[in-house]
């Protein structure tokens, strides 16, 4: 199967090439190399890519028609994984956030339609639920009442997938990603964050009293939950599904839970806590669990061992 992936040179995006490719799968990647964060980390993973015969690059943006049309030719299939990410950016940036993910996402529903590409995975955040405190969430819950502009742009995107899916038959899931971590993260999320200032000794902020809690999903499982959404597509089915670590985990025990990976003593800043934070989140996989079979495996544990080796190498 030919599959484009958007975003490939991210953090989720090119762990999804790598599985595609190593199954056997040709991979077309897009990516605009934003510099949201450091380049040289892109292009890092792509060099990993690059190693398959199967896996091409086009450099180019959602809202450029050519080169969305050129990395379609051929496409059976799609994996949006680009996006503007983070929910802080986006209070100081609404209106990019809304074109880059609201119109990009519908520019290339577009493109799909007119290829004929007729089966899309979209990456869509569990940030839509907003500040929801009774947890587990589902995917029937309301979540009309985001918490930031990244959460309107997320859920604006859900609903373009899903009028595109009624008006022309295409296969569209969403999928809500629950905080994911793991080898090659974005430096700036708080995993990856807090592991550096362990490691240098310095202080880690703690936003709050520490009892915020989030689902950490370790990369491998969201990987194989997101393939799984791709192999298991119904035709002509709009679809979402929460793809999450099965539980949360408060602040003040990841903070304690890094300090025991990284055999560190930990300094602790308290902070107030920042605009657009939400209290909880916690994913209700049954539906996941029932029709793709996900079945998230890595422990909070077993993963921040993995990082912490991986960023050790680094």
């Amino acid at each position: 199967m030919r599959i484009l992936v958007t975003g490939a040179a991210g953090f989720i995006g090119s762990a999804i090439c790598q599985a595609l490719l190593e199954r056997g799968d040709t991979v077309c990647g897009l990516d605009n190399f934003d510099p949201y964060y450091d380049r040289a980390l892109k292009e890092r993973n792509v060099a990993r890519l690059a190693v398959h015969e199967a896996f091409s690059l086009i450099e180019g943006d959602l809202l450029d028609d050519e080169a969305v049309a050129r990395s379609l030719a051929g496409a059976d299939a799609v994996m949006h994984l680009a996006a503007l990410a983070g929910v802080r950016p986006s209070i100081a940036a609404p209106a990019r956030y809304m074109r880059v993910n609201v119109e990009g996402t519908m520019s290339l529903l577009e493109r799909c339609r007119e290829a004929g590409v007729d089966r899309v995975v979209v990456a869509s955040s569990s940030s839509v639920y907003g500040s929801r405190s009774q947890v587990p969430f589902r995917e029937d819950d309301a979540c009309d009442r985001p918490a930031s502009p990244y959460a309107a742009s997320k859920k604006a995107t859900e609903l373009c997938c899903a009028a595109h899916n009624e008006l022309h038959g295409t296969a569209v899931t969403c999928l809500r990603y629950f905080t994911v971590y793991g080898p090659g993260q974005r430096p700036e999320m708080a995993i990856h964050k807090f592991v550096r200032l362990a490691e240098r000794g310095e202080q880690i902020p703690m936003f709050g009293d520490g009892s915020s809690g989030r689902d950490y999903t370790f990369i491998d499982d969201i990987v194989a939950g997101s393939i799984a959404a791709l192999d298991r597509q119904q035709a002509g089915r709009f679809a979402i599904y929460n793809l999450g670590g099965d539980h949360a985990v408060l602040l003040r025990d990841l903070i304690a839970a890094i300090g025991v990976a990284t055999g560190r003593e930990l300094d602790i800043e308290q902070l107030p806590l920042q605009p657009g934070d939400v209290p909880i989140t916690s994913a209700d996989i049954s539906r996941a669990r029932d029709e793709l079979g996900y079945a998230p495996s890595t422990t909070l544990e077993q993963g921040l061992a993995r990082f912490v080796a991986w960023y050790r190498q680094t």
